[in-house]
């Protein structure tokens, strides 16, 4: 065989040999890449994948930065708690009954005999800087003047009678009078309503007027009376009694109906045989809480004004809440300004939370009282 077709046979031969070995390294190669899938595979099966521990999402109080309020025991920003509350005394003959406003944002609601048979309100705001007219504004009395110091409360008033006066500087009352030089800062007439009925303010006028005096307008609790406690939550009382109706005749010119709403847990006051309004806001006065406070009360002079034995003085009561009736007692220093209110046990008394409605009620009368 000659030296070209050796070397023909030996290409040949070396050709076929990388093949093999190519297809071999090929074959190798890709039987290992699908080894690897499989054991990627298997190891995908067999190795349990970490569950993540769920982060506890926290709550929220919805009280944040909240206090309860001294006045209805409803919680109120911290600032609200901290201003010095406002008394304000509210015309409440039929004919004024009719044009009453701004008295349903009232957080306390006093009301007594003034005289003749007529009744006056003093409504008692914690913040009135957001309520946009309260009237109409009568002239003071100096029983008022006491509750309004029990408070800690700037009075605001529209004329007085001479004992008022006293009482104011007995006392050491700050008093916002619309016959004193602040009066037109502080108050307006309504010339669509008749006069003296017609005289109104607001809550930003009251507080430019106590700014304008320089009254203090931050609350001391040390200077405030200690009237009741408050349950934290909506609380029937432990008592049998019930009260889903009371009528309440101060004199035959000025009867109040409280209607207990089993609902709205509140009850809605009627006086002069209708609703009882806030004709600016347009809701019916309704409260939370009604105190019956029971007082000696009597004619002080020829004029017929009214006077109640509160000075140092002591009585008794009823207490409503939730459609129930307690009896209660009540005891008042003028030293020291100190009012308080006991249950029939002589606990302190507890309330529930929200606005209370307080009828200093003629002791004389206590008989002419209907409870259902």
């Amino acid at each position: 065989m000659d030296t070209r077709k050796k070397r023909i046979i030996i290409g040949v031969v070396a050709a076929v040999v990388v093949c093999i070995l190519i297809g071999g390294t090929a074959i190798y190669l890709h039987a290992q890449q699908k080894n690897d899938k499989e054991q990627d595979t298997v190891v995908a099966e067999t190795t349990p994948v970490p569950t993540a521990t769920p982060v506890p999402t926290p709550t929220v109080d919805p009280h944040l930065g909240q206090v309860r309020s001294s006045i209805t025991g409803e919680w109120v920003e911290k600032k609200t708690e901290a201003k010095r509350p406002y008394a304000v005394m509210i015309n409440n003959i039929e004919y004024a009954f009719d044009h009453q406003k701004g008295t349903s944002k009232a957080d306390i609601l006093y009301e007594a005999l003034a005289e003749g048979g007529i009744t006056r309100m003093l409504a008692v705001y914690q913040d009135p800087s957001n309520v946009k007219v309260i009237g109409s504004v009568r002239s003071a009395r100096h029983y008022y003047v006491q509750f309004a110091k029990e408070w800690n409360a700037i009075y605001c008033h529209f004329g007085q009678t001479k004992y008022a006066t006293a009482k104011i500087e007995e006392i050491k009352v700050n008093n916002l009078s619309g016959l004193s030089a602040i009066g037109p800062v502080v108050y307006k007439r309504d010339t669509s309503i008749k006069a003296p009925h017609n005289v109104y303010t607001s809550g930003k006028k009251l507080q430019k007027g106590a700014k304008r005096l320089k009254y203090s307008l931050k609350q001391n609790k040390k200077k405030a009376a200690k009237h009741f406690a408050f349950y934290e939550e909506d609380t029937d009382p432990d008592v049998k009694r019930q009260a889903k109706s009371v009528v309440l005749p101060f004199s035959n010119y000025s009867t109040c109906r409280l209607k207990y709403n089993a609902e709205k847990k509140k009850y809605y006051k009627y006086e002069y045989g209708k609703k009882h309004m806030d004709t600016f806001y347009k809701k019916q006065l309704a409260f939370k809480n009604v105190i019956i406070q029971f007082v000696e009360e009597s004619n002080i002079d020829h004029n017929g004004y009214q006077t109640m034995e509160l000075t140092n003085n002591s009585g008794k009561g009823y207490y409503m809440t939730n459609g129930k009736i307690q009896k209660i007692t009540w005891k008042r220093k003028e030293a020291g300004n100190k009012m308080v209110y006991r249950d029939r046990t002589g606990k302190l008394l507890t309330i529930n939370p929200g606005k209370t409605y307080i009828a200093v009620y003629p002791k004389s009368r206590r008989s002419l009282i209907t409870i259902k």
